[in-house]
């Protein structure tokens, strides 16, 4: 197991924020294949356990999945979300937090289509259902509020990519600082990231943050040693009101092995005062 942390448990006024793309189950042949939950889990444990952050964003999770990661973080945290299909099946986009820390005042999932209050609707040339979770927070160290939204876009529809940053860029709130994190399918040179960003509503954290921990490694390993500068399609977006203190994407190995084929992106950072909000 990596033995110190990159970044580790948060202080006030920081904030301990991290995307994790934990991989779903899928059956192998080969019993020592590094992409079988049976070898991940101690990994994504052994991540969990030293990282120890504040909002944990996780995509692609099955319920056994986010048993292991609720387990490993213990009781004084709380998951929102639901499978994206119909709200009960599926894959989810959890928020997971630490509820000693932060009181959650608001939550909503929508589904990433022309009708978002529909459950597992689809539209955009997305097949499968895509969903954005978001949460209104008050960090009770500091009474400031923020947000969080966690989504995964398609990994086949660029339409459907493209529409759906339109989508989440149109749901952030305008006088509330926002994190806006997930597994996007697309590199930070894309049209995808540029929706995002191009407008100056929000900010990579990677360009922003006062000290980079890491090389910038392409954040979709696939169980390989980790290649600099290839693409990013993991990110941690921020609205201009956040100071990003520090960034990493972490390509180590716990227990032996990888937690999932994506790299988890962390980062450190302090949020100005903001007024009273309501989502």
């Amino acid at each position: 197991m990596t033995g110190e942390p990159l970044l580790g448990p948060a202080h006030a006024p920081k904030l301990h924020v991290m995307t994790l793309n934990v991989r779903h189950p899928m059956p192998h042949l080969r019993r020592k294949h590094p992409d079988r939950w049976k070898l991940r889990e101690p990994a994504v444990r052994g991540l969990l356990r030293l990282e120890r952050p504040t909002v944990l964003g996780v995509q692609e999770a099955l319920p056994t999945q986010l048993a292991a990661v609720e387990s490993t973080l213990g009781n004084g945290y709380r998951r929102i979300g639901t499978g994206r299909r119909n709200g009960r099946v599926g894959e989810h986009c959890a928020i997971c937090f630490d509820e000693t820390r932060l009181e959650l005042l608001n939550w909503q999932q929508q589904a990433l289509s022309d009708t978002p209050d529909i459950s597992g609707s689809t539209g955009w040339g997305n097949w499968i259902p895509r969903i954005v979770v978001s949460a209104l927070f008050l960090d009770r160290s500091t009474d400031h509020r923020f947000m969080v939204f966690n989504t995964h876009l398609d990994h086949l529809s660029a339409r459907s990519r493209l529409r759906s940053a339109e989508a989440i860029v149109d749901l952030l709130p305008k006088d509330v600082p926002a994190f806006v994190m997930g597994d996007f399918n697309a590199g930070h040179r894309s049209s995808v990231h540029r929706a995002f960003t191009g407008a100056g509503a929000l900010r990579d954290s990677w360009d922003v943050a006062g000290q980079q921990l890491t090389e910038p490694w392409g954040t979709f390993l696939s169980y390989r040693a980790p290649k600099n500068n290839a693409r990013r399609i993991d990110w941690i977006l921020t609205t201009p009101s956040i100071t990003v203190r520090q960034v990493a994407i972490n390509t180590g190995k716990y227990d032996g092995g990888w937690p999932s084929d994506h790299a988890p992106v962390q980062l450190t950072a302090e949020l100005e005062e903001t007024v009273n909000y309501q989502i």
